[in-house]
């Protein structure tokens, strides 16, 4: 088979990094249950994105998964975002940026206000899982 005609994801190299990646996201997403800042379900959906590029059997336990599974489901049918998920990112940025204001020196507490102008009105247009 010519190189060219094989997905990128399949030389060994490519695969390795993906399934490294998918690893990292979900440690980080474990860590993200622990601590309220960190987003989990979006690393989720991102170890099931490495895990498809690089271990299909990874990717069939997650997306069969019934705590994530039906996160990853709503995010790949229809790129939808559940309520409770919409409300707990809102609290996020709103504890990021009462915490930068309290503690970080002006011009610093503008970095969580900027990510949240960006990003809440584009998580709030996603449509409810």
């Amino acid at each position: 088979m010519l190189a060219s005609t094989v997905p990128f994801a399949h030389y060994g190299g490519v695969r390795i990094l993906f399934l490294i990646g998918g690893w990292l996201s979900l440690l980080l997403a474990a860590i993200g249950v622990i601590l309220p800042l960190l987003p989990t379900v979006p690393l989720v959906i991102l170890a099931a994105f490495c895990f498809a590029r690089s271990s299909p059997r990874l990717e069939a336990w997650l997306v069969s998964h019934p705590q994530v599974g039906p996160h990853i489901r709503a995010w790949r049918t229809r790129g939808a975002i559940s309520r409770r998920g919409k409300r707990a990112a809102l609290a996020a940025f709103l504890a990021g940026i009462v915490a930068s204001l309290i503690f970080a020196p002006w011009p610093w507490p503008l970095a969580p206000m900027t990510a949240a102008a960006i990003c809440l009105p584009w998580l709030w247009s996603r449509p409810d899982a």
